[in-house]
């Protein structure tokens, strides 16, 4: 039996303030893969408690860049807390990457961030600890109890738009204000 499904790898989810989970509570998650399987995504505007600068130290990669040492990196989800991963728009062959559609990539592998420490990193970059996944049918049954909102991924989105304004920026892309929805209790 096949279950019909939208494939919503390079999109992002947008929690409805009906979703109170403290994990996702007003978060954006772009999904980087989703199929019969299940999902998987990163959230994309929840800072963790640790800066890239920290991260590469405690990798013992060398940088003498000010600004990406104090870049925030972000917790991606509650699986796999201790793994990093990049989101980007760099389309060269890095070690682990997997196309998420449309310029944007996620990669796993170390060489990304030492292309990054040295300057030859993404023109567009974001770095997480840590993922979010769904079993089969899990998000599909989050899609049905209004949870999430589905919105196209953007690049501003991704990379441009302050963390805390990211929530309602991506809602707005498909004309909805968070703000006036019924249940909506102020910020958190």
């Amino acid at each position: 039996m096949s279950t019909h499904f939208d494939n919503l790898a390079n999109h992002l989810l947008v929690a409805l303030p009906s979703l109170t989970d403290s994990a996702f509570a007003r978060s954006v998650a772009l999904i980087c893969q989703h199929d019969d399987n299940g999902a998987m995504g990163v959230v994309v505007n929840q800072p963790s408690e640790y800066t890239l600068g920290e991260v590469l130290l405690q990798m013992e990669i060398d940088t003498g860049d000010e600004r990406l040492r104090a870049v925030p990196v972000l917790n991606g989800g509650p699986v796999h807390t201790g793994r990093g991963f990049v989101i980007h728009d760099d389309a060269r062959d890095w070690d682990s990457s997997l196309a998420v559609g449309q310029g944007l990539y996620l990669t796993t592998s170390r060489d990304i961030l030492e292309a990054m420490a040295r300057g030859d990193g993404p023109r567009n970059a974001l770095v997480t600890l840590g993922c979010a996944g769904w079993g089969a049918g899990q998000l599909e049954q989050e899609l049905a109890e209004d949870s999430w909102l589905t919105v196209p991924a953007d690049p501003v989105v991704l990379f441009d738009a302050p963390l805390d304004e990211r929530w309602q920026l991506a809602a707005s892309r498909i004309g909805v204000d968070l703000f006036r929805l019924a249940g909506y209790s102020g910020h958190a």
